[in-house]
C-alpha cells in the first residue's frame, strides 16, 4: 500500500535537557527539526535522547510520530502555533493516518531503506503537560484520541524532511493504534493476543502486560 502524498514533514530531536517545576524531574522533551538526512538506528534518531529510560526510549518506542494535520487541530483548539516536534514527536507526518495505523503495519521511509513498525500509542505524562502548559492537558489529549504512534526499527536508514512514506504489511487482526490507546475493548484486545500467538505481530511489552491486564479483568467482571 502507497500513497504518493504520505511523506515526512519534519525530523526532530533533543534540543536540551531541560528542568521541570518539580525538583529533581528533568525532561527530554524538547526536540526540535533538524536538517537532514539523520540516521535513525534500532534506538531512534541519531542525537536523540530520553531521560526516563523506564517509560521513554527502548527498542519498542525508538521513534515517535505525530501527523501534521493533527498538530494543526490541536493548534486551532488552542489558539496557538504548534510547529514540527512540539509534542515530543521525532517524525511529522502528513498524509498518514497514524491513529488508524495497525499494530505491526510497517513504513518505508525515503529511499535509504529505513523500515519502521507501528508498536503502540504514546501515553502522554506529566513532563508533556508541564511542557504543553495548558490545563488539564493530560484529560483533554486522552480525550481526543490522537496519541500518535511509536515504532520499532527493522531496518536502520536515514531519513529527512520530504521523505515519501510508504505503509505495507498491514496485519489481518485490523486492530489501529486509536483502537488501544483510551478504551480498548476487550475483544480486541484478544485479538491482539491471538495474532501475536500465531506470529502476525511482535507485541511491545507494555502492550503485551497492558492487554493481560485488561482481558483478566474482563474476566472477571
Amino acid at each position: 500500500m502507497s500513497d504518493d502524498a504520505a511523506r515526512v514533514v519534519a525530523v526532530s530531536r533533543l534540543f536540551e535537557v531541560r528542568e521541570t517545576d518539580r525538583p529533581g524531574y528533568l525532561t527530554a522533551i524538547d526536540k526540535r527539526p533538524v536538517p537532514g538526512p539523520v540516521v535513525v538506528g534500532e534506538l531512534g534518531v541519531e542525537g536523540d535522547q530520553q531521560v526516563d529510560h523506564i517509560n521513554h526510549g527502548g527498542p519498542d518506542k525508538a521513534v515517535y510520530a505525530y501527523a501534521a494535520e493533527d498538530l494543526a487541530r490541536w493548534a486551532e483548539q488552542l489558539g496557538r502555533e504548534l510547529g514540527p516536534g512540539m509534542f515530543g514527536e521525532n517524525l511529522t507526518t502528513a498524509g498518514v493516518d497514524v491513529t488508524g495505523a495497525v499494530i505491526g503495519e510497517r513504513w518505508a521511509v525515503g529511499d535509504g531503506g529505513l523500515l519502521l513498525e507501528v508498536t503502540m500509542p504514546r501515553t502522554p505524562c506529566y513532563k508533556f503537560a508541564h511542557k504543553m502548559g495548558e490545563p488539564r492537558w493530560i484529560k483533554r489529549f486522552n480525550a481526543e484520541g490522537r496519541p500518535g504512534a511509536y515504532l520499532r526499527v527493522l531496518q536502520p536508514g536515514p531519513v529527512a524532511a520530504g521523505d515519501r512514506i510508504e505503509v505495507g504489511d498491514r496485519p489481518a487482526h485490523g486492530v489501529t493504534i486509536g483502537q488501544t490507546f483510551l478504551d480498548p475493548q476487550p475483544e480486541m484486545m484478544a485479538a491482539l493476543r491471538q495474532a501475536e500467538a500465531a506470529g502476525d505481530v511482535r507485541l511491545a511489552p507494555p502492550l503485551r502486560e497492558r492487554i493481560q491486564y485488561l482481558l483478566e479483568k474482563a474476566e472477571s467482571e
